[in-house]
């Protein structure tokens, strides 16, 4: 009996000392803010002027009128340190098995190279849109740790989708670093590593949500985001073959789909959906809206940000154009392909999906000549009125709230 209480207790003090090591880690990034995560809103003015946060955004042969503000900030300074506070704590959860300590190594350094990297778009937008849904007087320290908590699933979901998707797909790197895989004693074990990561969500839930109300509907919101992301994966990686761009499949539907289903489901809709379940908010209608809403406002970020892959400046954006060398299908070639001549469409035949400098001129001036510039800011403005259409037809109340602050630092 004394033998194990010894043990047991030994087992509290290192595992509050690994705790603690982490945290002193892990503090080093705490700081990090998320100003960037999205892009703001751009509205026309001068023409000639083109800025962002006073310095251009768009590259000067772009004949364009589009200036963008600040882009949207959804938490602090002091909000982000206490998301990244609570990171060791799960890291701990999902580590420490004193029956396999290499095993542990080797998972610590893939939750350090890949979960706490980034900007954490998703998992504040948890806590961010708990904080406007939860009624004041449950906005308790105990329940904004729970919405942190959450958050941190959805990072570790989001992280195990891009291990899984550089490795599929040979990209070289993700956030300015090398991709995990090319770590030379990590390789083709990242995938089991994005495996580990994604499964490991569910023990975190488990521990923190068994007995909590939303434990049940946060499953199932996670399996069925799960499965819809693997098929917007599916639908993105049978875009391209081994010749190149399927150019005949890339239609507005496929594009719709490939949205809706790789970045709308857990970017947009799983975060807002966990942070209603936290807060009580069950009704199906109120989901509904929610949902609707969601994936038009996901939609329009793509969009931007397949038009700012290929006319951004990247020294502003922190974009380096990919689309056309990878042969992605995005909104510009969609809708190059609805409005090419035969002879147009040759030159995309010839050009997309080829990663040389002269291929991506070619692309990239045909999109001028079909004057893509200006029909993206037809777009914009049309997808913006529908969205606040859709918005105003949501009650008053909460979710007409958190939206309308959403859509308009866009």
């Amino acid at each position: 009996m004394f033998a194990k209480a010894v043990k047991e207790c030994c087992f509290c003090s290192s595992r509050n000392i690994f705790k603690n090591e982490l945290k002193r880690h892990f503090s080093k990034t705490a700081s990090v803010l998320n100003s960037d995560c999205v892009s703001s809103r751009q509205q026309i003015r001068n023409p000639e002027t083109i800025t962002f946060m006073n310095s251009r955004i768009f590259s000067t042969s772009v004949n364009s009128n589009v200036a963008i503000p600040p882009a949207l900030i959804l938490a602090s300074k002091e909000e982000s340190q206490e998301f990244m506070s609570i990171f060791p704590d799960v890291v701990c959860d999902l580590t420490f098995n004193t029956d396999a300590q290499d095993l542990n190594q080797q998972f610590l350094r893939a939750l350090e190279y890949n979960v706490a990297r980034g900007k954490k778009y998703r998992g504040l937008l948890v806590v961010a849109a708990y904080k406007m849904i939860e009624s004041p007087e449950h906005l308790t320290p105990e329940n904004i740790r729970l919405a942190n908590i959450l958050g941190w699933c959805v990072e570790m979901l989001h992280s195990s989708f891009l291990m899984n998707y550089d490795l599929m797909t040979g990209e070289e790197t993700r956030r300015g670093i090398p991709c995990w895989y090319k770590n030379a004693d990590v390789k083709q074990k990242a995938m089991y590593d994005a495996i580990m990561i994604k499964f490991k969500l569910y023990s975190i839930l488990k521990k923190y949500f068994s007995g909590h109300h939303c434990y049940v509907p946060t499953l199932d919101l996670f399996n069925d985001v799960v499965m819809e992301t693997a098929m917007g994966k599916s639908l993105n990686v049978m875009s391209v073959v081994d010749e190149g761009p399927k150019l005949s499949s890339f239609t507005m539907n496929r594009y719709n789909a490939i949205v809706k289903y790789n970045l709308a489901c857990y970017s947009f809709q799983l975060p807002v959906a966990l942070a209603m379940y936290l807060a009580g908010k069950y009704d199906p209608e109120m989901h509904r809206q929610a949902k609707t809403v969601l994936l038009e406002i996901a939609h329009f970020f793509q969009v931007q940000d397949d038009f700012l892959d290929c006319f951004g400046d990247p020294e502003t954006t922190g974009k380096i154009e990919t689309d056309i060398r990878k042969g992605e299908c995005t909104w510009l070639v969609v809708v190059a392909l609805q409005r090419a001549s035969p002879e147009q469409r040759k030159i995309l035949e010839d050009h997309y999906g080829k990663p040389n400098p002269e291929s991506e001129a070619a692309v990239r001036n045909l999109y001028e000549e079909l004057d893509l510039p200006n029909t993206y800011l037809t777009y914009r403005e049309k997808s913006l009125n529908l969205i606040h259409s859709h918005i105003q037809q949501i009650p008053k109340g909460v979710l007409d709230k958190l939206f309308f602050k959403f859509i308009n630092k866009v």
